[in-house]
């Protein structure tokens, strides 16, 4: 994952307290995930890196059961306080442990939204992920994947995506590619506009394409895979920034539970 968990607590611990401005609740990935789900009510949900649980809270707030994992301790802390929904457990886990953590056919959804799946820098640990994925999910389960689609990233040399700009807040994310790998180091510069204090991070992405990551979800048993171009399920160019990934685990249709 990160290259150490003390460079992913610093990353995400200075800016916790202002992830629900940074990233509020996104109303097309949680009506999205609802319409592939049929209903929410009563479906069990694994969400992983919950963040500070604005997605689980919506869909929590829709009728699920829903299960927020992230290591951050500031993050979770932020849910916690935020949302402390009688529908929602919170709990400080590693995405790679869910097989061992929650058992076989547990969930009806498993959702992995943003830069989770790409702080694996190892595409071995990608592949076990999914592995884990495909043992938690109900028969008839659906994983719904969500990040960049890397391959125009790496295409089009986008260095920077677009400037979150809010009335409190500005929000700056770079990209400098490391040459001859796909790994890509992030820069953020967070800055509070009543203070004009700044607070800059790094981390390390792993910026796999769309070829490579259906490879290894098939190697993981992982099938009926689905691309799109985004949560209003359009079909998937390559042209798209965003990169939607859905895939149902073999058997009955999702019950409730």
């Amino acid at each position: 994952m990160l290259r150490t968990e003390s460079e992913h607590d610093k990353f995400y611990g200075s800016i916790a307290g202002y992830y629900p401005l940074i990233f509020p609740l996104n109303q097309a990935q949680l009506k999205g995930i609802e319409e592939l789900a049929g209903t929410l009510e009563g479906k069990s949900i694994l969400d992983v890196g919950c963040g500070s649980g604005e997605l689980a809270a919506g869909m929590a707030g829709k009728g699920a059961l829903v299960t927020g994992i992230d290591l951050n301790d500031a993050l979770l802390n932020q849910a916690r306080t935020n949302y402390g929904h009688e529908k929602i457990t919170w709990r400080k886990a590693n995405m790679l442990h869910i097989a061992r953590l929650f058992g076989r056919n547990k969930f009806n959804l498993v959702v992995c939204m943003g830069n989770t799946l790409v702080h694996l820098l190892n595409p071995m640990q990608m592949r076990d992920f999914f592995s884990g994925v495909r043992t938690v999910l109900k028969p008839g389960g659906i994983l719904v994947l969500q990040m960049l689609n890397y391959d125009r990233v790496f295409k089009e040399n986008i260095t920077a995506l677009p400037l979150i700009d809010r009335d409190e807040l500005k929000f700056e994310r770079i990209y400098e590619f490391i040459e001859g790998s796909r790994e890509i180091r992030f820069l953020t510069r967070l800055t509070l506009k009543a203070t004009g204090e700044v607070i800059e991070n790094k981390a390390y992405l792993l910026g796999i394409g769309h070829t490579d990551l259906l490879q290894l979800m098939d190697i993981a048993g992982m099938q009926e895979i689905e691309l799109y171009g985004d949560f209003d399920r359009r079909p998937f160019t390559g042209e798209q920034m965003p990169l939607v990934v859905i895939s149902r685990k073999p058997g009955d249709p999702m019950i409730t539970g």
